[in-house]
């Protein structure tokens, strides 16, 4: 039986990156090496690292004043290194509070200067996306999570901001089109929809840097990244050589415009159902439903671990919710092919065929 992976991280990737990446651990283009043995300072990995930039370039159209840098740490070890580099202790970062991750964003940036919360979703566990903020002028910066993974949300639209925009993009960058320039400095842990995990991807304006009066250590300076073209210490090579195949993937499917077309059609045909079925019910506000991680929950509660366990059987693997949110979750990311959420789908259809009243 197929299975399909509904994980929220690691995820699924593409088919031919899994083969082109296990190809490359036994050996690397025929050099006689594996990829996972060779120095993260040679002509290779070199050229692996700067293609990988370049194909974020290119999906982008971003120049050459915002600089790609491959880190370690996940996005949430940015959580803290972005105050840390930007943020002195009498100034005021201004942050949205719209789940999980900007829950935590917003309690690391705390321990380095002010932090403005401007609006929260909490009064409702996140289920919308707060509204009807103002953005202060004298803000640092301004913090936005663009789609929280655990509750299954996303912004629709990015806000224009007046001071510095900094967007945490680990589970939905590259699924649609944005104004790209909008951003000062977007980051995104790559085992979403990037690659594997043990890489996270950030893009900024240099411009950001050096403004704030504490000294930053070495490995959290985002200076030392810039300087040493992400090889400053030796990095997770195997996980950015699979950001690279999948970034390679991305373009040759045409790039961002024809994946936002396909995200648009498999969520829409999993929300579709959702509303549809007599057993189910979605727990988002509508107008703020994510593309990427689809969250819903059963009217009857004791039908639950009999559905997740029906689903799994089934071939839907990692549909579960989040413990903090409970019900169900599908992780639906780029390399979801149309065919998995159509098995989900027809999951749901089935067992409400067993059990609705």
């Amino acid at each position: 039986m197929k299975k399909f992976n509904f994980y929220s991280g690691p995820a699924i990737l593409p088919p031919t990156v899994f083969e082109q990446a296990a190809k490359a651990v036994l050996e690397l283009d025929n050099i006689g090496l594996s990829l996972i043995e060779i120095s993260h300072r040679s002509k290779e990995f070199t050229a692996i690292v700067e293609e990988a930039q370049q194909l974020v370039r290119e999906l982008t159209g971003l120049g050459d004043d915002y600089k790609i840098l491959f880190m370690q740490g996940g996005a949430t070890m940015q959580f803290c290194t972005i105050p840390y580099n930007m943020l002195d202790t009498n100034e005021t970062a201004a942050y949205i509070e719209m789940g999980s991750w900007s829950k935590k964003a917003i309690k690391e940036a705390k321990l380095f200067g002010n932090v403005n919360v401007l609006a929260s979703s909490a009064d409702k566990n996140f289920s919308y996306i707060p509204k009807g903020y103002s953005i202060p002028a004298d803000a640092k910066y301004f913090h936005i999570t663009t789609n929280e993974t655990i509750h299954g949300n996303q912004l629709q639209t990015i806000p224009d901001s007046p001071v510095p925009l900094i967007a945490d993009m680990s589970s939905d960058i590259f699924s649609r089109v944005l104004d790209w320039n909008k951003f000062d400095m977007i980051y995104a842990g790559a085992q979403k929809n990037l690659g594997t995990s043990g890489a996270t991807l950030v893009i900024m304006k240099e411009s950001l840097l050096g403004k704030v009066k504490r000294p930053v250590p070495t490995m959290l300076d985002y200076r030392s990244h810039i300087k040493d073209n992400s090889l400053h210490n030796t990095p997770s090579t195997f996980a950015i050589y699979v950001c690279m195949l999948t970034l390679r993937w991305l373009r040759d499917q045409g790039g961002i415009a024809p994946m936002e077309k396909r995200n648009r059609a498999k969520a829409g045909l999993l929300y579709a159902e959702i509303e549809r079925n007599t057993l189910f019910e979605a727990n988002v506000a509508a107008e703020d439903r994510s593309m990427m991680n689809v969250t819903w929950i059963m009217h009857d509660k004791s039908l639950e671990e009999s559905f997740g366990q029906f689903a799994k059987d089934n071939g839907c693997i990692g549909i579960k919710g989040h413990r903090s949110v409970g019900g169900f979750r599908a992780s639906i990311y780029n390399a979801m092919p149309d065919e998995g959420v159509a098995k989900l789908v027809s999951v749901m259809q089935e067992f409400e065929s067993k059990h609705a009243q």
